[in-house]
């Protein structure tokens, strides 16, 4: 590679200087690159050296925009028929963050430093540091993307993301026993419509995520030994698909109570063309929200077990001046007082991990370590006391 200087006058003869790279990729073509200063034309052939070396390098004018290849980015996704749902976050991702800081560059163009400064902007600018994180992997996931294409030589994000210490994440706090008997209660009532009672029993003993449980079928109901099996799950649009991951196929134990109470329910059951266990008035799956306005927000009320509603941080009144309700749980709740249960019974982690669908050991042990944590410190400490007062090995007559 060669940096040469170069003088030319303009047609008002003012006389301009710049400093000119030449040299050839490693395909063996010529390629040229001006700059103004010269230490900038000595740091790229440094780099650019380099790149041609390792077969990483791409001349700008071979280069496309951000912008440009984001939408090959969304493109492949929805050739690959990936979830509306993971699209639709990857659209919203370029469109809000990162094609307006970062769409006019050329990917020749970014470095890692510029991902690096990418990123504590996106913090600076009021991004949390989860949504930060989400952004670098859809970033990350688009470089991938152009690097398989030839676009660009390495895909610079990788590696970078947000690092989120303990106390940026909150603990998973399950329902209490007490509010899971007053779930249940409430939904006995005469007050309650006949599909709460079976519905709330599959979502705190089973661990059900409200997509599976929106496209349960009958079929995967086994009343005699008492299992619910889960192979599909209905998306936003309420298509119904298998499961996002191989470990969301399972087969999960459920006791006499909801045994019993589902063999009621399906006495009652309306039926549907799909089969299914908990439909909605028109025989299709129950949208997510409606779910939620028609079950999860009701049956808390009725239960009591509630909050004030707040909106962008002021208390939300009805029409006479009076605080809005809500529920404290989210269906989501739910699911983790299944896992609570698991736990609290001396259930095996990796037994947890396959009951509620985890891809790893790993996730449970994240979502749920403090709970398993708190079992054993709670037997130790009682431990501790029987030995203080029978001595070891001690017993009662």
């Amino acid at each position: 590679m060669s940096v040469r200087k170069r003088e030319w006058a303009t047609p008002k003869g003012e006389v301009k200087t710049a400093w000119l790279v030449d040299y050839k990729d490693a395909q063996g073509k010529r390629r040229a690159k001006q700059f103004v200063r010269k230490k900038d034309a000595d740091a790229f052939v440094t780099k650019a050296s380099w790149e041609v070396s390792q077969g990483t390098h791409t001349a700008d004018s071979q280069s496309i925009t951000v912008e440009k290849a984001g939408a090959n980015w969304i493109a492949r996704a929805e050739r690959e028929d990936l979830e509306p749902s993971t699209i639709k976050s990857y659209r919203e991702h370029l469109r809000l963050h990162i094609n307006p800081l970062l769409g006019a560059r050329r990917l020749s163009q970014i470095t890692k430093p510029m991902v690096e400064e990418y990123r504590d902007q996106l913090l600076d600018t009021g991004r949390s540091r989860a949504m930060a994180a989400k952004i670098l992997r859809s970033l990350s996931s688009l470089l991938k993307e152009a690097h398989r294409v030839g676009y660009v030589g390495q895909n610079v994000a990788q590696g970078i993301t947000v690092k989120r210490s303990g106390r940026d994440k909150a603990k998973v706090v399950p329902p209490t026993k007490q509010h899971m008997r007053q779930l249940i209660d409430a939904a006995g009532t005469s007050a309650a419509r006949p599909i709460d009672k079976p519905l709330v029993l599959v979502l705190l003993f089973a661990g059900l995520r409200a997509s599976e449980v929106r496209a349960l079928p009958w079929s995967n109901v086994d009343l005699k030994r008492g299992t619910i099996t889960i192979n599909r799950r209905a998306d936003p649009s309420n298509t119904i698909g298998p499961p996002k991951s191989a470990s969301g196929f399972r087969t999960i134990p459920i006791p006499s109570t909801v045994v019993t109470e589902l063999k009621r329910w399906k006495l009652r059951c309306p039926p549907s063309d799909l089969d299914l266990v908990f439909p909605s008035a028109a025989g299709t799956p129950i949208f997510h929200n409606n779910l939620v306005l028609s079950f999860q927000e009701p049956l808390q009320i009725a239960a009591g077990i509630t909050r004030p509603k707040m909106v962008d941080g002021k208390l939300l009144k009805d029409p006479e001046g009076q605080p809005v309700l809500e529920g404290l749980y989210s269906l989501h709740d739910f699911r983790h007082a299944a896992a609570s249960l698991w736990i609290e019974q001396k259930v095996a982690p990796k037994r947890v991990q396959t009951w509620m669908g985890h891809a790893s050991i790993a996730l449970t042990f994240d979502v749920y370590g403090h709970l398993f944590a708190a079992h054993e410190e709670d037997a130790a400490v009682m431990a501790a006391l029987e030995a203080g007062v029978l001595g070891a090995g001690g017993s009662v007559a």
